[in-house]
């Protein structure tokens, strides 16, 4: 007789009892076979990820939601998730990396001032996109509490961003409150350490919510870091700004400064992140949600320089300090390069970036600004702006969001956020 083995092997067998041993014999074969093969494709399809060289005697306890009330609550639902993640973070210092008591107060007292206090609009269109994406009947509780960890993973991106950007430009107040290096009196250099801490703090918050599946952490993690690196490459050109001369503050510049330094983290990286936890892979999809919220993303940092002048420091939740810092803004740029006489010009060459917030020379620039006639260029500019991304729904852009599952609704609902606000 012959029998194959699974190995393809063949086997001679001449007798009953060579005959029986020899099937056993496949039998046993074909079996540790399979449980070879088993035991491959397993480790193959395993998406959790270990990390040996950073691993140690650290243990990572099971993550339970809280249930997340969407329908009735979801700024409440929202805020809390904020708390559990401080939570986390602060038991995970101590527990793991021997962080004394009076480090991991200070930790807790630097993070409840800087993190919390916006108006966490970009950490909101993370669980509204997903939503958007995923379907309100579909999605499960699990899903919109990741959502949210991914939206506070902004929430925090920004308080560090600006943790550092309140120290390079001097400023005073943030959200309604002291900035927080000026909290800390003499030691105000200890910010420097708390804002890239902070920094730390997302990548490990996206470590632990998100190693359960390796590919899904590693596309997060490479949005966060490019858009980062985004950011600072803008933040970069702002700051250098205070070395140029006026004429070296164009429109163009103002254009690129605001793309890197507002665009990709304030509005790409939240469409994106909900995008990407929804299961989106079509490049095309997130090239075209790039290029509407880009767009926004210019609009929306125009808006803000308009409010840095003309809102008052109650309804902004600051101290408008452009003209004082010498910002290469919207209005400065279009009153400079568009607008100005040469008398005009030679007041901003006097005065733009040198003097102090409320002097009777930042006090006639504004004026000067109101004479050019920016206000009502900026009327303009924000309805031309709002319906050039309306626009884009009917377009070949539009049409790519929608094959990819991506509702129009998502772009909707953030413009609608920051269209025509006033603080």
């Amino acid at each position: 007789h012959k029998v194959y083995t699974p190995s393809a092997e063949r086997v001679m067998v001449s007798s009953s009892s060579s005959n029986s041993s020899a099937w056993v014999g496949a039998l046993a074969a074909f079996a540790a076979g399979s449980l070879a093969t088993a035991a491959y494709f397993s480790h193959r399809n395993k998406k959790a990820t270990d990390f040996p060289a950073t691993l140690a005697n650290k243990k990572t306890p099971t993550i339970v939601y809280p249930e997340y009330d969407y329908k009735n609550d979801p700024k409440g639902s929202f805020t809390k998730m904020c708390d559990l993640l401080i939570k986390e973070i602060l038991e995970d210092l101590s527990a793991n990396y021997e962080l004394p008591a009076r480090e991991t107060e200070w930790l807790r007292k630097m993070l409840e001032h800087t993190v919390k206090g916006g108006k966490m609009n970009r950490g909101l269109m993370v669980v509204e996109s997903g939503v958007a994406i995923i379907g309100v009947d579909n999605i499960t509780n699990d899903k919109l509490c990741q959502l949210a960890v991914l939206g506070w993973a902004i929430e925090w991106l920004q308080a560090w961003l600006l943790v550092a950007d309140d120290i390079m430009d001097s400023s005073v107040t943030r959200r309604g409150q002291p900035c927080w290096y000026k909290t800390l009196g003499d030691a105000w250099y200890i910010a420097i350490n708390d804002a890239v801490t902070i920094e730390s703090f997302v990548y490990k918050m996206i470590k632990r919510h998100f190693g359960y599946d390796s590919e899904v952490q590693l596309k997060l993690l490479d949005l966060m870091m490019e858009t980062t690196l985004q950011t600072e490459l803008g933040q970069l050109s702002d700051t250098l700004c205070d070395v140029l001369t006026l004429p070296d503050l164009t429109p163009e510049r103002w254009h690129l400064i605001v793309k890197y330094k507002t665009s990709f983290y304030s509005f790409y990286l939240s469409v994106a992140f909900a995008m990407t936890l929804a299961g989106v892979s079509d490049k095309g999809a997130y090239d075209a949600a790039r290029d509407i919220l880009i767009e926004m993303g210019v609009y929306f940092q125009a808006q803000d320089d308009y409010l840095d002048c003309y809102a008052t420091p109650e309804k902004l939740g600051k101290i408008g300090t452009d003209i004082a810092d010498k910002k290469c803004g919207w209005l400065f740029t279009k009153a400079y390069h568009e607008l100005a006489n040469d008398t005009q010009k030679a007041f901003l060459d006097e005065h733009y970036g040198k003097c102090k917030v409320g002097s009777p020379e930042e006090i006639k620039i504004k004026e000067l600004y109101t004479e050019l006639g920016l206000k009502e260029m900026y009327v303009k500019y924000e309805q031309d702006s709002y319906d050039k991304i309306m626009a884009m729904k009917d377009s070949r852009t539009g049409e790519t969001l929608h094959k990819a599952g991506v509702p129009w609704t998502v772009f909707e609902v953030f413009l609608a956020k920051v269209y025509k606000r006033s603080h």
